[in-house]
Parts: C-alpha cells; sequence; structure tokens
C-alpha cells in the first residue's frame, strides 16, 4: 500500500494576487490548497489557460474523415502537457458529413472521459459560411464553401448534442444576418472571420449581435485597399472582442503590439489556431493533402513558398510573445488566455468549480514559461519531474 500513496506539496506565488499558496497532492488529486506566509519560491501560480479555437496538435487532427474519439482525448491530454487546460475543439469547413464526423467524434470523446468532458469549453466551428474568395478563404476548400443554412446548422448541433458554442462566419454572405440573429438567440457566440465585408456588413453583424472577430489580420487578402477595409472596421469596433495567433508569423510583432494597443487587453484573446503539426518535430509533413515545411521557428509553410498553412504553437507560446512583442505584463497576457475567454464563454461557473491550474517558473530574461505541472479537475495531469 505504502508504495501506492503518493503525496507532494508544491508551494509558489499565485499570479493574479501575488499570495503563497500550498497545494498538497495525494495520489495525483488535490487534497488541499492553503494560503501560507511568503515563501522564497520561484514558482507562479496561474489558471489554466483556455484556448478557443484548436484544430489539432501532436499529430491528431479533428478534421480528418479518419479522426476518432480516441484522437480527440489523446490531443486534449497532449494539450495539458503543454499547459493548455481548456479548449473549443475547431470543425472547419467540409461537407455536411465530414463535420458531423468530426463533431461526433467529439461528443463521443467527451461521454468516454470525464477529464476531456471537463476540459471541452464548447465546440467552435469555423465555417463553411465564409468567403469564396482567395485570400479571406485561406485553406478552407472552396467546393465547401455555402450560404448560412439554419437547418444545416441545427442538424450539426443536433449531432453535436448542443455544443457548439462558437460559430465564425463572413456577414456579407446572402441571409447573414438573420442567421446570426438566430445564434445569439440560442446562447452560440458569433465571430466574423474569413470575411470580405464592408464596413455596413459589419455594423449589421454587431448590430445583430456578432461578438468576437477570429485571428483578426489573417484569412486576409494578401494586398487590400490602404483604407477603409474590413481589418480597420473590425479592430476600430468596441462592440467585436478580437483573437489574436501571436506566433510572430500570423501578426508581425509590431501588428500584434498595435492591435493589442488599439483593441485594448480588455477585448483582445490569445488563441493558438494550431493544426496537428503543432508539438511535433521539424520537418516536411504531408498535411491536408499538400506538402508542408514545420520549421525550426514553428512556422508550417507550403514547401517552397512563404504561404502559411496554419499555426504550430500551443498557447503558452503566444503568452510568451504577447510579453515580448507588446511589452505587457505577464500578467496580462496570462489574462489575454484566461479570464478574456472566461467572460467571452460565461464559463466561470465551470473554469471555477473545481481546481485549474498550472505552475510553472518564468524566465524574465527570456520570457520563456518552464511549464513545471498542470491540474485540470482536481487532477494533476501533468509533472515535468514524472516526464524525466
Amino acid at each position: 500500500m505504502a508504495d501506492r500513496y503518493k503525496k507532494m506539496k508544491f508551494i509558489g506565488q499565485t499570479l493574479f494576487n501575488n499570495t503563497s499558496v500550498e497545494i498538497t497532492i495525494v495520489n495525483d488529486r488535490v487534497q488541499s490548497m492553503r494560503e501560507v506566509t511568503a515563501a522564497d519560491s520561484t514558482l507562479q501560480i496561474a489558471p489554466a489557460p483556455i484556448d478557443i479555437q484548436v484544430n489539432g496538435f501532436a499529430g491528431f487532427d479533428l478534421n480528418v474523415a479518419t479522426v476518432t474519439p480516441e484522437d480527440v482525448c489523446a490531443m486534449v491530454r497532449a494539450l495539458w502537457r503543454v499547459g493548455t487546460g481548456f479548449l473549443c475543439p475547431t470543425v472547419v469547413t467540409a461537407s455536411f458529413d465530414a463535420i458531423g464526423n468530426s463533431l461526433r467524434a467529439i461528443v463521443e470523446a467527451c461521454k468516454a472521459d470525464a477529464g476531456v468532458a471537463h476540459s471541452m469549453l464548447g465546440i467552435h466551428l469555423e465555417g463553411p459560411y465564409i468567403s469564396a474568395e482567395d485570400g479571406p478563404r485561406g485553406a478552407h476548400p472552396l467546393e465547401h464553401i455555402r450560404e448560412p443554412d439554419w437547418d444545416e446548422f441545427q442538424r450539426w448541433q443536433h449531432i453535436a448534442e448542443g455544443q457548439i458554442s462558437i460559430v465564425t462566419l463572413a456577414p456579407e454572405k446572402k441571409n447573414a444576418i438573420p442567421f446570426i440573429e438566430k445564434l445569439v438567440a440560442n446562447g452560440i457566440v458569433v465571430a466574423l472571420g474569413h470575411t470580405n465585408a464592408s464596413a455596413d456588413d459589419i455594423q449589421a453583424a454587431i448590430d445583430a449581435g456578432a461578438k468576437l472577430s477570429t485571428h483578426l489580420g489573417n484569412g486576409a487578402h494578401a494586398r487590400i485597399r490602404r483604407h477603409p477595409n474590413y481589418i480597420w472596421e473590425q479592430l476600430g469596433a468596441d462592440n467585436l472582442w478580437a483573437s489574436l495567433i501571436v506566433d510572430g508569423h500570423h501578426l508581425p510583432p509590431s501588428v500584434a503590439k498595435s492591435m493589442m494597443r488599439a483593441k485594448t487587453l480588455d477585448r483582445c484573446i490569445l488563441v493558438s489556431d494550431a493544426v496537428a503539426l503543432a508539438g511535433m518535430k521539424p520537418g516536411i509533413y504531408q498535411f491536408a493533402g499538400k506538402s508542408v515545411e514545420l520549421t525550426e521557428e514553428r512556422c508550417v509553410r507550403l514547401v517552397g513558398t512563404e504561404y502559411l498553412a496554419g499555426s504550430a504553437i500551443e498557447l503558452a507560446r503566444g503568452i510568451e510573445n504577447s510579453v515580448r512583442f507588446a511589452g505587457i505584463s505577464l500578467k496580462a497576457a496570462m489574462t489575454l488566455a484566461t479570464l478574456q475567454p472566461m467572460h467571452l464563454l460565461n464559463a466561470k461557473a465551470h473554469v471555477e468549480t473545481k481546481t485549474n491550474l498550472i505552475l510553472f517558473e518564468w524566465d524574465t530574461a527570456e520570457c520563456e514559461i518552464n511549464l513545471i505541472a498542470t491540474i485540470i479537475g482536481d487532477e494533476l495531469v501533468y509533472h515535468a519531474e514524472a516526464q524525466q
């Protein structure tokens, strides 16, 4: 019995209120967490980050025909090991059956694994109701782009058992505005993205209840009119939050900094928009039917070109880069990946119902997070020493 009784203690400073806390873990479960007198510890404690846009990770792809519930569970557990505690698995433009297949795999994963279910804050449907134009369409397949269809969406929501909580669409599509109104009436966050919308289209979407810009500055033409354009219009809209991919590739550092300052930190959210190659070793891969290169700098490009083919970071890297690029504090950057998405999704009750934390050391000189442990749903799901 003694061999099975495993006890450990962590003492560190909470990032948001700077109090010393002792966390006692017994057999990989949180036994207690209490404030203690100030301790000489470099350990930082923060809420577990929330990624509202994850397409895949560590070789697992949510949008392939072969995706299984086991793949979904393995992807979520891989994310825990890099400090992402909660997520909105993201299903992208495809045929009706292909989208349904991905939704079904996610739902079945939640039924099979309570820990995975706890980490899911809803499904993000990105497409298929987006612009068909080259540039705004991004990597979404042209043959499956279509007009908003409420009956079709309801069938997907039925398959998802009500778990679709974010929909990214282009507001200039036919019947998009009444479609947005129906989504909002059903408690779904509407995000604008992969769009060639006019200022009037964007304002109409906001008036209908749209709340977010998906990966602002991306899913856009390579060259656009200086102003006005759909990036400026969304950036200047006080009623829209903005999700940002801060990997140094999707947005140059100066652009990320400028967007955070213009939108303000109160309306910014960090996302990874990670694809299956995220978390893999650099090299040449076949991805989405194309040859792509994952570079040492965690950039995914079509081989022989400068065209991006997805994001290869985890959310922790976006937090680090936000400190580097925008000159904001670690606390502020962490807020963009924790409190802000929690508020957007109205997920406070769920997130705070159990212990969901990351424990890490912060390298001030390098602006790097050294993850020590991840606790999700009162369970120690990752410990750095156990991986050695």
